[in-house]
C-alpha cells in the first residue's frame, strides 16, 4: 500500500508544479524574493517605506459554482481570472495597489495538465492586475471529491498609503456615480444560473443571436478587472469619494457599503446597457426585476463617486485603461440606501 492507492499522485503533484511554472514566471515583480516551490512566498515590502502611512489590504474570495460551467465544457483556462479578480477588485474598490495573490485548489484527482490550465488563468488574471503569483496549493481530496471535480479560492495583498484610501467619508450630495461596464454574470450568483438553465453541455453550447455567441461563452466570460482603471484616475489626478465592487447581493447590497450615513445613492437604469445575457436570465427564470438587481451586477461591475467637476476626466480615464464608464446617478441627500429609477 502507498499514497498513489490511497488516492494521492505525488509524481501528479511535481507534475503539475512544472507545467505552471511557465505561467507563474509571466507574473513576477521585482518585490519577488526566491522563486515557486518554497515553503512561503516571499514579497519586498522595501518600496512601501516611501509612503507616509502604508496600510496593507487583503481580500480572499472563490469563484462560486460557476466552477461547474469550466467542469461541464472542459473550458479551465479562464476560471482562475475570476478567482484572481473577485480579490483583487475589492483591494482596489478600497484605493490599494495589489501585491501579490496565492491560489488554493482543491480537486478529486491531480491531473496536471488541467491545474496548468487552471494556474494559466490566474497568472492572467495576475498580470491584468499587476499582481505576482507567488504561491499557493493543490490538494487531491479522494473520496471527498469526484475525480473531475475541483474547486478554486485564492487572496491576495495590496498596499496603499492611509491618505489615499477610498472610504466614502467625503462623499456629498451632488457627487455623480460612474459604473464600469462587466462582462456579463462574473462570478456570483450561479447557484440560481444553475437553476433557470439546463447544465448540460449541448445546452451551454447553443449559440444564441441575442447573446452574440453560445450560452457557455455567455456565463464563462471572464470577470473584469477594474485595477488598472482605478490606477488610471488616480494619476489623471481625480480623487474616487467612494467605490463598490458589485459582486453578490448586487446593488440593494454593495452600493450602501459605499456610502456614509445621510448619503442615498440614486443609479438610473436606463443610463447604460445592460446585456443580453441578464434578460435571458430573468426571462427563461421567471425572476422578478427586484431580485435581479439584488442578486446580478446587471451590466455594472464597479461603480464609484466623484466631485462633478472630476467627471470628464473620470471618463476619459476609464476609457484609456481600456475599459467602458457611464454617467448612472448622482448622490442625494437621505438615509444611507440606494434607490434604482
Amino acid at each position: 500500500m502507498d499514497y498513489k492507492n490511497a488516492g494521492v499522485d505525488i509524481e501528479a503533484g511535481y507534475r503539475s508544479v512544472e507545467l505552471m511554472k511557465e505561467h507563474v514566471k509571466k507574473t513576477m515583480r521585482p518585490e519577488v524574493l526566491g522563486g515557486l516551490g518554497g515553503f512561503s512566498g516571499a514579497f519586498s515590502l522595501a518600496k512601501i517605506k516611501e509612503m507616509e502611512e502604508p496600510v496593507l489590504l487583503s481580500g480572499t474570495d472563490g469563484c462560486g459554482t460557476k466552477v461547474k460551467l469550466a467542469m461541464v465544457l472542459d473550458k479551465h483556462d479562464t476560471i482562475g481570472i475570476d478567482a484572481v479578480a473577485m480579490c483583487v477588485n475589492d483591494i482596489a474598490c478600497a484605493g490599494g495597489e495589489p501585491l501579490f495573490f496565492l491560489d488554493y485548489i482543491a480537486c478529486g484527482k491531480n491531473e496536471p495538465e488541467k491545474i496548468a490550465e487552471i494556474v494559466k488563468g490566474v497568472a492572467e488574471g495576475c498580470l491584468q492586475s499587476d499582481a505576482a503569483l507567488i504561491g499557493g496549493e493543490t490538494a487531491e481530496h479522494p473520496g471527498l471529491m469526484d475525480e473531475d471535480e475541483y474547486d478554486l479560492a485564492g487572496f491576495a495583498v495590496g498596499v496603499c498609503d492611509k491618505k489615499d484610501m477610498i472610504t466614502g467619508e467625503n462623499l456629498k450630495p451632488g457627487d455623480v456615480l460612474i459604473g464600469m461596464a462587466s462582462s456579463g454574470v462574473h462570478s456570483n450568483g450561479f447557484s440560481l444560473v444553475r437553476k433557470v438553465f439546463d447544465m448540460s453541455r449541448e445546452s451551454l453550447e447553443t449559440y444564441y443571436d441575442k447573446l452574440g455567441c453560445t450560452l457557455g461563452e455567455a456565463l464563462l466570460a471572464p470577470t473584469k478587472i477594474y485595477v488598472k482603471a482605478l490606477k488610471s484616475i488616480k494619476e489623471a489626478g481625480v480623487t474616487v469619494k467612494a467605490c463598490s465592487h458589485i459582486t453578490g447581493g448586487g446593488f440593494y447590497e454593495n452600493v450602501p457599503r459605499m456610502l456614509k450615513e445621510g448619503t442615498r445613492a440614486v443609479i438610473r437604469k436606463d443610463s447604460y446597457p445592460v446585456p443580453p445575457v441578464f434578460d435571458m436570465l430573468a426571462e427563461e427564470g421567471n425572476i422578478e426585476e427586484h431580485m435581479m438587481y439584488n442578486t446580478y451586477n446587471m451590466g455594472l461591475g464597479m461603480v464609484l463617486a466623484v466631485d462633478e467637476a472630476d467627471v470628464d476626466r473620470t471618463m476619459e480615464a476609464v476609457r484609456t485603461a481600456g475599459e467602458s464608464p457611464y454617467v448612472v446617478g448622482q448622490i442625494e441627500a437621505g438615509e444611507k440606501g440606494v434607490d434604482l429609477c
